[in-house]
């Protein structure tokens, strides 16, 4: 007999709910949300698992990868599609969710995702912290920026971290005291963000310079290490799409549908893919039109926003993916 299992993972505790072929529970337990305990409640009845359903999730990555080194058969599914077919349950809790995950799966009604690669999982790592550094750096400056207007002090515009920190070690000489050591405590952790940012930038960009996909996409206008990287992390495997035009729609570029009866209205993109990948598609977009437009003004300094004129979602879903 076939058998199948859904398996509802929280942080400390993971709900396991066995089924047969016929839809019976069979087993039910509560383990730990560890890949061992699972793994072995799992074996211990000596079934024949079809299939293993676990909800996407920020533990789904690597409790997929170890669970299938036992030899079982894990499939990772798409966590808001599967909300929506459990919504028609009168009770929410986790024991009928690991129930309506077995059931899902037994019946087929699931969608699978991928479970990234360890070469993906180390690149998204790697962009993560630096995204997370440059918001941190951003905060800290405008932080900085305001509590020196508190003595009159404008810095102006932005420059590079040098220029800016010596701009400040020179104006704040003539504040008092509290306020003069405050503000060098921010310029030290400010310090360390901007060496950290160059430590990941010079990591990312020895890994990019490794990469034949990476040293590909860099020959694209406006694309550089950061985007390819990017890019990359998010495909992952280029092989599980059919055509190259449902790329777009993974990265949540295709528009929106509303049609019932006589109504048919279509929204502005999705958004449903990773929004990384978008942010970046937009800039690439801005930064290769103007190249395109004004290469001279490209190469010495321009402002994007005020230089285009034109909205990014006018042109990112079209030129961004056409050229990739």
């Amino acid at each position: 007999m076939k058998y199948y299992s859904g398996l509802d993972v929280s942080l400390k505790e993971t709900f396991i709910s066995i089924v047969d072929e016929k839809g019976k529970i069979v087993k039910e337990e509560v383990v730990a949300s560890e890949s061992d305990a699972i793994a072995k409640c799992l074996l211990d009845q000596d079934k024949r698992y079809e299939v293993i359903g676990i909800e996407s999730g920020q533990l789904s990555i690597s409790m997929c990868k170890e669970l299938r080194s036992f030899g079982l058969p894990v499939v990772c599914v798409d966590a808001r599609h599967m909300a929506a077919a459990l919504s028609a349950r009168i009770n929410k809790n986790d024991k009928n969710d690991a129930r309506g995950i077995a059931q899902m799966m037994r019946v087929g009604l699931y969608k699978e995702v991928l479970v990234k690669s360890d070469e993906s999982c180390q690149i998204k790592v790697a962009l993560g912290s630096r995204r997370q550094l440059i918001c941190s750096k951003q905060q800290i400056v405008g932080t900085i920026r305001g509590l020196l207007k508190i003595h009159g002090i404008k810095l102006g515009k932005r420059s590079k971290f040098e220029t800016f920190a010596l701009r400040i070690q020179e104006t704040i000489n003539n504040v008092d005291e509290i306020s003069r050591s405050s503000i060098e405590a921010l310029l030290h952790s400010l310090k360390t963000i901007e060496e950290s940012i160059r430590k990941l930038d010079k990591i990312l960009s020895e890994q990019g310079r490794k990469d034949e996909d990476c040293k590909l996409l860099t020959t694209v206008p406006g694309v550089g290490v950061i985007v390819a990287m990017t890019y990359k992390a998010a495909i992952d495997d280029p092989y599980r799409f059919e055509t190259s035009y449902t790329v777009g729609a993974y990265m949540g570029l295709s528009p929106r549908q509303y049609a019932s009866g006589e109504v048919d209205r279509h929204g502005s993109i999705s958004k449903m893919g990773p929004m990384e990948c978008r942010r970046v598609g937009v800039i690439v977009a801005m930064t290769y039109k103007a190249a395109i437009d004004d290469p001279y003004r490209f190469e010495t300094s321009y402002t994007v926003g005020a230089y285009m004129g034109l909205s990014p979602r006018q042109y990112a879903s079209g030129e961004v993916d056409r050229h990739w």
